[in-house]
């Protein structure tokens, strides 16, 4: 990317939705525009954890705003992610496909493990740069996040379904503030946290940090009060849980540098927050300018060089976790590649490398099952994609790349795919036939192969004397031709 290109993030959080815009200037990012409005989905699921229509229209109204404002980005200059309240809603995808309308722009629901590791970046890119063993902590509105990381390097991650709006919700349903509601709500949060203990624990972290919402609001109002600026204390805590016990109900909190926003879920955040510092010993924490938006802007960046993507490192290392034979991988995928650049002549030279670079991907995994079992490989397969914590991929684009592991072989009247997205059968179908060019596990000859395609037909060609030479794979095509019979697509060969 140019410096000077902008670049914008949204974050669909349980408490609030945030859209900030940066300028690229020489590797960093500089705020251009920062907006925040408090939409609180995490307090809109009902018993059956759907979100209520009110719900659903606070986030959506609040996304038509956002989308003004990003009139005139181009997709690759976006990217919206959504965090636990959308990793619970049964009813999310009703949400989404309406906001992804709204927005123009996809929103990615990405796994908590995965927002652990955006939020890191974030931290760690507006920190100067330091070896310290750094502990992040971000209390959101229905989850927690810790990271053990050191540089840009995040080393430990996890998510907790534990955060301020579902603590206030369940621990002071109507605002009251009383000693043993709040001696409950730190012991739950304890309990749900307590795992973290031995990955967190004092001696593995040299400066602990605080990401975002809740611990940001602590620290505004410390300092408001005359506290140490800058931190976070034991001491700070009880002083704040004092000052809430004295005013016994939360509308009556008359603190300055609380915002009004902040006021409703400060007792749950409060008790999560105090919860931490007991369990893990912390003794004093730093407020954080970075969050998972400022990560996303920089992890957007990053996806634009193959040579930084995270999701490269992470196909290689599920690859070798898995004993993937790497020549054969590498040998479909170069194969499959060729094929997309003949079919997708249209595509600008940008989109097709990343699109290569994604079915790249799947050729590299396809055979990732085979540890399980030899026969239904491509089905193990497709599930570990569809399950896995994958470092830098949304669960979106898990679920499409198991698509294609579990397509790449056998009927294709399984794939419960689009097949009116025509970027996912081009890639399906090369992917496939590439498989079938290298059944044989050795380089094929395909010198002279041409792949087209117009509307719904696809055709491809060969010389003839090639399927006299290749009589198995000149009928594993011919079967492949049978198997696209079955779909909206055509498939031709001569």
């Amino acid at each position: 990317m140019q410096n000077g290109t902008l670049l914008a993030a949204v974050d669909l959080g349980s408490n609030s939705f945030r859209l900030e815009i940066g300028r690229l200037d020489h590797g960093q990012i500089q705020r251009v525009e920062y907006l925040k409005e408090t939409v609180r989905q995490g307090n809109g699921l009902d018993e059956a954890r759907n979100l209520t229509a009110e719900a659903l229209d606070r986030g959506w109204n609040c996304l038509g705003r956002f989308a003004e404002r990003l009139a005139g980005f181009k997709p690759r200059q976006v990217r919206a992610v959504a965090t636990q309240t959308l990793r619970e809603a049964r009813n999310r995808d009703v949400f989404l496909a309406r906001a992804h309308e709204i927005l123009g722009f996809p929103i990615d629901v990405i796994s908590g493990r995965e927002e652990a590791r955006l939020i890191y970046q974030g931290v760690a890119h507006l920190l100067p740069q330091s070896d310290e063993k750094r502990l992040v902590v971000d209390i959101g509105g229905r989850s927690t996040e810790l990271i053990l990381g050191q540089q840009f390097d995040a080393k430990v991650m996890e998510s907790y379904r534990v955060g301020s709006v579902a603590w206030s919700m369940k621990y002071f349903p109507d605002g009251n503030f009383t000693a043993a509601a709040f001696e409950r709500a730190e012991i739950a949060a304890q309990a749900v946290l307590d795992e973290a203990l031995g990955a967190y624990a004092p001696g593995s972290w040299d400066v602990a940090y605080g990401s975002s919402g809740t611990i940001g609001a602590v620290g505004d109002v410390l300092a408001a009060a005359g506290h140490d600026p800058g931190w976070v204390t034991r001491e700070g805590l009880d002083w704040l849980h004092a000052q809430l016990l004295a005013a016994r109900t939360a509308d009556r909190v008359k603190l300055d540098g609380l915002k009004e926003d902040r006021r409703p879920v400060i007792g749950g955040g409060l008790s999560v927050l105090r919860a931490v510092f007991g369990l893990l010993g912390i003794e004093r924490m730093q407020p954080a300018q970075g969050a998972l938006r400022h990560g996303v802007l920089y992890d957007l960046l990053d996806r634009q060089n193959a040579n930084s993507d995270v999701r490269d490192m992470t196909v290689q290392r599920l690859a070798v976790k898995f004993g993937v034979d790497s020549t054969q991988a590498e040998r479909v995928g170069r194969v499959a590649c060729q094929l997309l650049r003949q079919l997708r002549t249209q595509d600008a030279p940008a989109d097709l490398q990343r699109n290569e670079r994604k079915l790249g991907w799947a050729a590299r995994l396809h055979e990732i099952g085979s540890l399980i079992s030899h026969s239904d490989y491509h089905k193990h397969g497709a599930y570990m994609l569809d399950n896995a914590d994958a470092a830098g991929f949304s669960q979106p684009e898990l679920h499409r790349l198991s698509l294609l592991v579990l397509g790449h072989r056998g009927k294709l009247r399984k794939l419960e795919a689009d097949f009116e997205d025509t970027l996912f059968v081009h890639q399906l179908l090369c992917l496939r036939l590439a498989v079938i060019l290298c059944h044989a596990r050795r380089d094929p000859r395909i010198q002279g192969l041409q792949l087209r395609g117009a509307d719904h037909q696809l055709q491809l060609s060969l010389k003839p004397e090639w399927g006299e030479a290749y009589p198995q794979s000149a009928h594993l095509l011919r079967e492949e031709v049978v198997a696209w019979q079955k779909t909206p697509w055509g498939l031709a060969l001569s």
